[in-house]
């Protein structure tokens, strides 16, 4: 495993190597992160882990200095996954040049997540446009829990042509049906179980024909939340909220426990 900490020593070892497979994390590499690099593992080529916190993807600066760190550790499990190479870029490394492209914000940016997050959705684009540039990878491969993320970062890729091509996996789950997400590192094992509560009380009237009603809310406090940021339905072609129950769509949420912010689509 190579680690690299700017772009032009990572730019004359990937020069010439064409089937490149980037993960783009901010680390506390979690099962989720684990699922992406297996999964690439399987693809032709070399696999490259970029782990680089964002101070441009966050609304507020305790947040920011809240999200748990710990690159000795995620340094052994990459190690021990046998990915091929690490960046690990300082902010001076990454937006130290003006790339090529301009980011592409589609409107669905200022829904869910963009409603309340002001500039998030700016943040994480920005930062992928340069990782983007300077790894150009044939793949680079997403999580579905951050639906919104995925979808923004598709449509800048095809707006701006760029050949890079997005896997997107499958939520990977604790056992309790908790979506994976580093900061579960920060939850305590009772509001471990708010949060399970939560996942098992949407899954189980994501069936429901009530679930178009959409009053759910008042039931979800009771669990033992202390907010909802969110909560809408919304059918996944069209992005607006479905009419039937046949509909396929899923149930978009971000709530907090605490101070903790976790969000999930079921």
């Amino acid at each position: 495993m190579k680690i690299f900490k700017n772009k032009s020593e990572l730019n004359t070892e990937i020069y010439l190597k064409k089937n490149i497979s980037f993960i783009p994390t901010m680390g506390g590499l979690h099962k989720g992160h684990v699922s992406l690099i297996n999964k690439s593992k399987k693809l032709k080529g070399k696999t490259l882990v970029s782990i680089y916190v964002n101070p441009k993807q966050f609304n507020k600066r305790e947040d920011f200095l809240r999200y748990p760190r710990n690159i000795k550790k995620d340094l052994n499990i990459l190690k021990k996954l046998k990915v091929d190479y690490v960046y690990l870029p300082k902010t001076s490394d990454l937006f130290g040049f003006n790339p090529k492209n301009k980011i592409f914000m589609d409107k669905f940016s200022k829904k869910l997540c963009g409603k309340t997050r002001k500039g998030h959705f700016k943040g994480v684009l920005n930062v992928i446009n340069r990782f983007l540039e300077i790894i150009n990878p044939k793949y680079m491969l997403l999580g579905s829990k951050d639906f919104q993320q995925m979808f923004l970062i598709k449509k800048h890729i095809f707006r701006r042509k760029i050949r890079t091509i997005i896997l997107s996996c499958e939520t990977v789950r604790e056992k309790n049906g908790v979506a994976c997400s580093t900061r579960n590192k920060n939850l305590t094992s009772r509001e471990m179980q708010i949060a399970s509560k939560v996942f098992s009380y949407l899954k189980k009237n994501k069936k429901s024909p009530k679930i178009l009603k959409h009053k759910f809310s008042p039931t979800i406090y009771r669990l033992g939340i202390s907010k909802i940021e969110y909560l809408e339905i919304l059918n996944l072609k069209t992005l607006k909220k479905p009419k039937k129950i046949n509909e396929k769509f899923n149930i978009f949420v971000a709530y907090y426990i605490g101070k903790i912010r976790l969000i999930d689509n079921i």
